[in-house]
């Protein structure tokens, strides 16, 4: 992946050949079209979340792996569900457990010594993606928040006043202000499920639209997972006709659920462990709607 770790590092009191020890240790073979890498870098030097919509399986999600990778951050992902709250990110606090706690000690004084102190209320939050993020003391680091469309309405514009200047947020339990140490990269990802996003949370980001990987692109996706010097790459002609074959799927009129980069991967690697010649069809591996399943199982 071409993204500049020099550049765009944040700051400059790091060299770029340092990583955290906790980075993602295993590079993410990663094809980004120069767009893809200029908007990252945008969102690096312009300290904004990074908004990135695309049919599912383009590799909205892996681009925060592999940014991660690349600059030798550390790398926290938050799974957004149709439940969540902007504050799950920075910080939870349980507050039964510590009622819990209080009368344990109360029927057991022999157990002071084996739980938690009730009397210091930072026992009992633990912090978010976003909250661990801000406090990094000598890296910045990548926040993965995936699929934030699964969210309710007001989901994207609570995450503003965080992401933002000062920087910061309150615990009330235990009245600490959490100041980011370093501003992170917020990688946002969306499917678009809901339709559009709130006007003040888009004036925020910086935007990319993520097309599928064109045809021609497909033997470098295919050559990033499968060295040529790999003896267990596929053979470039079944790499070939894997890849005419999956795109003229794509283009089939009536799919309700086009098959994805991540499923044409899946393919090469069984037709090769099979030493297929041909791109044999695997309805159960390429289709995941049952229309399209049986418009190829029973063909």
């Amino acid at each position: 992946m071409n993204i500049s770790k020099c550049k765009f590092y944040g700051d400059q009191k790091h060299h770029p050949a340092t990583r955290h020890s906790d980075a993602p240790q295993e590079p993410e073979p990663y094809i980004a079209p120069p767009e893809l890498a200029k908007a990252v870098n945008l969102a690096i030097i312009l300290n904004r979340p990074l908004l990135l919509e695309g049919e599912a399986g383009c590799g909205k999600t892996r681009l925060a792996h592999a940014v991660a990778y690349e600059l030798g951050w550390l790398l926290y992902r938050w799974d957004i569900r149709s439940t969540s709250k902007a504050q799950e990110g920075l910080y939870t606090y349980d507050a039964l457990l510590r009622l819990h706690d209080v009368q344990l000690l109360r029927d057991d004084l022999q157990a002071k010594s084996t739980i938690r102190n009730p009397n210091n209320p930072a026992n009992y939050r633990k912090f978010g993606a976003i909250g661990k993020a801000f406090q990094t003391p000598d890296y910045p680091a990548v926040v993965l928040i995936d699929e934030i469309d699964k969210a309710d309405i007001d989901f994207p514009n609570d995450l503003l006043t965080v992401l933002d200047k000062p920087w910061a947020f309150e615990i009330q339990e235990t009245n600490e202000i959490v100041k980011a140490s370093h501003k992170p990269l917020v990688i946002i990802t969306s499917n678009a499920e809901k339709g559009n996003l709130p006007a003040p949370f888009l004036r925020r980001c910086i935007y990319h639209f993520m097309e599928f990987p064109p045809e021609k692109d497909f033997e470098k996706i295919v050559e990033a997972h499968y060295p040529v010097a790999d003896e267990d790459a596929p053979p470039p002609e079944l790499v070939k006709n894997t890849i005419e074959s999956f795109f003229a799927l794509r283009q089939a009129t009536g799919l309700h659920k086009l098959p994805s980069t991540s499923e044409f991967l899946d393919w090469l690697q069984a037709l090769h462990y099979f030493k297929s010649t041909q791109a044999e069809i695997y309805p159960g591996l390429l289709f995941k709607v049952r229309d399209d399943w049986k418009r190829y199982a029973y063909a």
